[in-house]
């Protein structure tokens, strides 16, 4: 509350001159200085009163317990709970010619806010995402924030780009502005309500964030992803080791909060560096580790020229060699130590080979020892490691790859990579999401992943086209993060030309949906009626409805699409039949036949059992009676399911 005293008393005094004494300032001033928590922030830059903690200070006995519960309060949570209830009214419109091979490539790349596209995401990604990383506004008092509108929220952002005419506009949130803290959380919340919908079951949620959110942010995340059914770990980066001079400190640190179903193995293990392995006996000693203690723990070690070649079968019992016997230049060794006691490997011969690559053999005079390192650890609570300097791998990468970006601080490359490594080194075709995109850092590490590991990850990146003052090259921050991924792409495939795998994107751009609502005139219901017999707006495409499809019956956007001539009018097949769309006018009793008979002939060449969704442009048939026809000859083909836009 010290940022609001302050505040007033600026208010207090700049007013003196201007205005005659303010008792309502004044009563608010001495309350802070007595009561500081006794004052909310009422959501529109003023304070009201506590009616609780009021009855507490003077001991009123009607005070209740009843509504107390763990959490973080605050104006505007009510209604960031509904935001994130409300459905968008919005589509994703795809633009291949902004595509890097649009044909092939399962990555996506969408211009939009994030809240609206989160929500469109839901039946397409629900429970699919393995990884979601974000880096969001860390709230320093220089973030802009995004005027959310849970009634119509493509307007607001419609609005805010400029492609329609209104007032809302993207706000700063200075310290001094009353709502410092309250406009973050509302601007969180909902989006990670959403985020949670999206995640696998097994996947991982991965949070940056530095000392100004990272309490409150902590708190939220125990209540969208519950304490008990998630785990929490936050991890301090040493991101910055020059350090950020403050008044009092300089802060070389943030941190990341990793956020994973709880007692499930869901970060795997880390590399250890060749340097840093610890070696020790691969032989067993102390109590219960002589051969008679695990008879499948006693078994040869071949060794050729100093590197382990095989494994020999486990020993009959009468069989006692020494420590290393050497037959035809292959050393067998034994787990006998140095007095002649025949013991055990720490692994039995039936596992031993799935470990192979953490043993060694080392020459003694007695033969050879075999050593076991350990080469994957945990990851531990504090990551700091040179490649995690944001000015070298982060600034500087950015730089090389998009000069005169407007970029001064983006997140090292190394730092996300290895979050995602940790998130999904298990599972190299991992759906990875990032819905604050910023300069695309994500999408390069996805895909350096992806060419160290050999994996097929792959990646939805959402960026808001925030403006970019005096920036002619990069007008927007959604053409940096465009331009960094397509060069980042361009770099590994240079690099790397034996990597084929993908390093392409599909942009998609968010905007108002292709179906017309139907907005009745009063005054003219049969105007209105006429007008609307079309009911597609005008100007979109078929690849544009097509798409708005995918996303309303939940398929993916990378699902391939098939383009067939029948009976001279177009058919979409997507998904190898799964859903076939057909926008073609002129559907006419004549016609309806032969465009039925060939849809369900090349069905069957495509999906001969998969259950299929066939649409139809309403307006494309030229009467009610072709349209009946058309669905009768399907339904006797099995085709049940025949909608109509």
């Amino acid at each position: 509350m010290s940022e609001g005293l302050n505040k007033m008393k600026k208010i207090r005094k700049g007013n003196a001159l201007t205005q005659s004494r303010n008792l309502i300032e004044e009563n608010i001033v001495r309350l802070m200085e007595i009561f500081p928590d006794l004052l909310v922030e009422d959501g529109d830059g003023g304070y009201a009163v506590d009616v609780e903690r009021l009855k507490q200070l003077v001991g009123d006995a009607t005070l209740s317990s009843a509504d107390e519960k763990y959490g973080l309060s605050w104006h505007g949570k009510r209604r960031a709970r509904q935001i994130a209830l409300t459905p968008s009214t919005g589509t994703l419109l795809p633009c291949p010619d902004e595509s890097v091979d649009w044909q092939d490539t399962r990555n996506l790349l969408i211009e939009g806010d994030n809240l609206e596209v989160l929500k469109l995401l839901q039946k397409s990604y629900n429970r699919k995402i393995k990884a979601i990383y974000i880096d969001p506004p860390y709230n320093t008092g220089r973030n802009l924030i995004y005027p959310n509108d849970y009634q119509d929220g493509v307007r607001t952002y419609l609005e805010v780009t400029g492609q329609v005419d209104g007032v809302n506009k993207l706000q700063s949130n200075p310290e001094s502005g009353g709502r410092f803290h309250t406009n973050w959380l509302s601007m969180i919340y909902p989006r990670l309500q959403l985020a949670r919908n999206l995640l696998a079951p097994d996947g991982v949620l991965i949070v940056t964030i530095d000392d100004n959110e990272v309490s409150q942010l902590g708190v939220i995340l125990r209540e969208v992803f519950e304490e008990g059914n998630f785990d929490h770990v936050c991890v301090p980066v040493i991101h910055n080791p020059r350090g950020v001079q403050g008044k009092n400190f300089s802060y070389v640190h943030e941190y990341a909060y990793f956020v994973y179903p709880a007692g499930t193995k869901a970060i795997c293990d880390r590399r250890i560096d060749d340097a840093d392995v610890d070696w020790s006996h691969f032989r067993n000693w102390g109590s219960e580790s002589e051969r008679t203690d695990a008879k499948n723990c006693f078994y040869p070690v071949m060794v050729k020229d100093d590197v382990i070649v095989g494994f020999g079968d486990v020993c009959p019992d009468d069989f006692h060699p020494k420590q290393t016997e050497v037959i035809d230049g292959i050393s067998y060794v034994y787990p006998i130590d140095k007095a002649g006691v025949e013991r055990k490997w720490r692994y039995a011969r039936q596992s031993v080979e799935t470990i192979a690559s953490m043993l060694r053999a080392r020459k003694t005079k007695y033969g050879y020892e075999i050593e076991l390192g350990k080469t994957f650890g945990l990851y531990r609570t504090l990551w700091n490691d040179k490649r995690y300097d944001a000015n070298e791998y982060g600034t500087g990468l950015v730089g090389d790859l998009v000069p005169d970006s407007p970029f001064t601080f983006p997140k090292s490359m190394w730092a996300v990579y290895d979050s995602l490594l940790a998130a999904t080194g298990n599972d190299p075709n991992a759906v990875i999401l990032d819905f604050f995109a910023g300069s695309g850092t994500t999408g390069q590490a996805v895909m350096e992943l992806n060419k160290e590991t050999g994996g097929n990850r792959r990646f939805i990146l959402v960026q808001l086209p925030e403006p970019v003052d005096g920036n002619k090259k990069f007008p927007t921050i959604f053409e940096v993060t465009k331009a960094r991924v397509k060069a980042a792409g361009e770099q590994i495939k240079a690099g790397s030309p034996m990597f084929k795998g993908d390093v392409g994107f599909r942009v998609f751009k968010l905007a108002s949906s292709n179906i017309r609502a139907w907005e009745p005139e009063p005054n003219d219901l049969e105007g209105t009626l006429l007008a609307n017999t079309e009911h597609l707006v005008p100007g979109r495409t078929d690849l544009d409805v097509l798409y708005e499809l995918l996303l309303k019956l939940g398929l993916d956007l990378c699902v391939p699409i098939e383009k067939k001539n029948i009976a001279g009018k177009t058919v979409y097949f997507i998904g190898g039949g799964t859903l076939i769309v057909c926008l073609a006018d002129g559907l006419t009793r004549d016609t309806v036949e032969a465009v039925a008979t060939g849809i369900v002939a090349w069905k069957k060449k495509l999906a001969p059992t998969d259950a299929t969704r066939i649409v139809f442009k309403d307006s494309g048939f030229a009467d009610d009676v072709a349209k009946t026809n058309m669905a009768a000859i399907l339904n006797q083909s099995g085709i049940r399911d025949v909608r109509s836009l």
